[in-house]
C-alpha cells in the first residue's frame, strides 16, 4: 500500500466507525487531524568525516486521555502520512485497552542496515536532540518500533538526560533492563496477540492440535506469537520474512526456524538440535501466497495494507489476527465481515506491546521493578478484559470486532472531551 494513502484510509475508517459508534461530530473533529507533528532534519557526522542529513518526524496525535505514546521507526520508506496514521491507530489502541495515554509515533527516513554502529548511535542521539522539546515522561513517551531496539532507546534516554541534566528513565520505554526496562517487554506484542487467540479459541471451540496457523512476518512479534501458539499445541504451517515464505502442512518447529534465521539471516524449513540444523520437507511460497493459504488462523505480522481489493476474495482463513498495524485496508472491512470472517483488529490484537510499555513507565515512576510473573499476570488481565469487552459489544451490536473496538475507544475519548464541555453544554441555559 502506498504510504500516501495510509493516513487517508485511517481517517476514513475513523469517520465511518465513529458514525457507527454514535459519537458526536465534535469528537470526530478532534481526531481528524493530529495535535502536532514536528518535522526535522537530523545532521549526522558519518565515519568518513562527511555530514549527512536525515528527515525525521514525531507526531503527537491526541492527548485527551493522557500523554502521547508511540514507537520510533528507522526505515527507508517512512513517510509523514504513515507516521500520522500509526499515531492515530495508537490513540485508538490505548483507549481500547484502557491505558491513560494518547497516541504518538515517530520515524526517520534511513536504511539503518547501511550505517555503522557509531553512525546509528549518532543518528539516535540526533533524533532526541531534535525532538527533546516535545518529548517527556508526562508529555510524549517513545518506544522501539521497526528497526529500532532497546539499545537505541537507551541511547535516546541518555541524550534526553544529558539535555535536561536529570535521570529520567520514564521518558522512554523498551529500554535495556539495567537502564530501567521492564521484564516481559520483548515478548509483549506477541503475547498479547496470543492471549486474544486463546480467548477466541474458547468462543469458537478451537482444538489447538487441529488448528493450522500461517504467520506473515517473522520478526519479534511474529516469532513470539508463533512460539507461544506452538507451545500450546497449535500447528504453525507457514511463516515468512521479507524475502518469502516457507510452508509445510505438517507444521514447523518454530524455534528451529528462528534460530537458523538469526544465524544465517535466511528463513529456511529446518529442524535444529543444538547447533546442528537439517532441512525438513517444505515448500517455498511468496508472501502473497501465504495470505491466501487454506488455514484456520491467518496472522499478518509484517506490514500495513497487505489485504485489499486485489486479494480479499482469495483470503480463505476464517480468522485473521492483525499483529501488524493496519494490514487490512478499511475499504475491505465490510467485505470480510459479510463473508463471515472474524478479524481481531490491530488496535486490540497488538496492544500487548504498549500495555507492557505502560507497565515500564509505571515502574520507572514508582522506582520499583516488577517480576516477570507480575508483568505477565497484569498483561493477561488487561488483554482478557479488553477482548471480552470488545467481543460482547460486537455480539450485542452484531458488528465486526473492529467496529466494536473503535466504539469502546471512541466512547472513552469522548468522555474525556465531553468533560471539558461541548457545544451542547455551552448552549444550555445557565442555572
Amino acid at each position: 500500500m502506498a504510504g500516501s494513502n495510509v493516513y487517508t484510509d485511517a481517517v476514513a475508517r475513523l469517520e465511518r466507525l465513529g458514525a457507527e459508534a454514535g459519537v458526536t461530530p465534535e469528537v470526530i473533529a478532534a481526531l481528524r487531524d493530529p495535535k502536532s507533528t514536528l518535522i526535522a532534519s537530523l545532521p549526522v557526522r558519518m565515519d568518513d568525516g562527511s555530514r549527512r542529513y536525515f528527515r525525521a518526524y514525531r507526531c503527537r496525535y491526541n492527548d485527551a486521555l493522557g500523554p502521547t505514546k508511540g514507537g520510533i521507526r528507522f526505515h527507508p520508506d517512512v513517510t509523514l502520512e504513515e507516521v500520522q496514521a500509526l499515531a492515530l491507530w495508537m490513540t485508538i489502541k490505548c483507549a481500547v485497552v484502557g491505558l491513560p495515554y494518547g497516541g504518538g509515533k515517530g520515524g526517520v527516513i534511513v536504511n539503518p542496515k547501511a550505517l555503522s554502529r557509531l553512525e546509528l548511535e549518532r543518528l539516535s542521539r540526533a533524533y532526541m536532540r531534535a525532538m527533546a522539546d516535545v518529548i517527556g515522561p508526562e508529555r510524549d513517551i517513545p518506544a522501539p518500533d521497526v528497526y529500532t531496539n532497546a539499545r537505541i532507546m537507551g541511547w535516546m534516554m541518555d541524550e534526553y538526560e544529558a539535555i535536561h541534566r536529570a535521570k529520567t528513565p520514564a521518558v522512554i520505554t523498551g529500554k535495556p533492563i539495567r537502564l530501567g526496562g521492564s521484564l516481559g517487554r520483548e515478548e509483549a506484542t506477541g503475547r498479547g496477540a496470543f492471549l486474544c487467540i486463546q480467548e477466541l479459541a474458547r468462543v469458537r471451540k478451537l482444538e489447538p492440535s487441529k488448528t493450522r496457523v500461517a504467520i506473515q512476518g517473522f520478526g519479534n512479534a511474529g516469532y513470539h506469537v508463533a512460539h507461544l501458539l506452538q507451545d500450546s499445541g497449535y500447528r504453525i504451517v507457514a511463516v515468512s520474512d521479507s524475502q518469502g515464505a516457507v510452508y509445510s502442512e505438517d507444521g514447523f518447529d518454530v524455534d528451529s526456524l528462528y534460530q537458523n534465521k538469526q544465524e544465517t539471516r535466511k528463513l529456511r524449513g529446518v529442524y535444529c538440535e543444538g547447533t546442528v540444523c537439517q532441512l525438513v520437507d517444505h515448500k517455498r511460497i511468496s508472501n502473497e501466497e501465504l495470505l491466501e493459504l487454506e488455514v484456520d488462523i491467518l496472522i499478518p505480522a509484517a506490514l500495513e495494507g497487505v489485504i485489499g481489493p486485489w486479494n480479499v476474495d482469495r483470503i480463505r482463513a476464517p480468522v485473521i489476527v492483525e499483529v501488524a498495524n493496519g494490514p487490512v485496508l478499511g475499504e475491505v472491512d465490510a467485505k470480510l465481515f459479510e463473508a463471515g470472517k472474524i478479524v481481531v483488529p490491530d488496535v486490540l490484537a497488538n496492544a500487548g506491546g504498549v500495555t507492557v510499555s505502560y507497565f515500564e513507565w509505571v515502574q520507572n515512576r514508582a522506582g520499583y521493578a516488577w517480576t516477570l510473573e507480575e508483568v505477565r499476570a497484569r498483561l493477561t488481565e488487561v488483554m482478557k478484559r479488553a477482548f471480552w469487552e470488545t467481543w460482547e459489544l460486537a455480539s450485542a451490536k452484531k458488528s465486526s470486532l473492529r467496529s466494536a473496538a473503535y466504539t469502546v475507544a471512541l466512547r472513552r475519548i469522548a468522555e474525556a472531551i465531553h468533560a471539558h464541555g461541548t457545544s451542547d453544554y455551552f448552549q444550555e441555559a445557565s442555572p
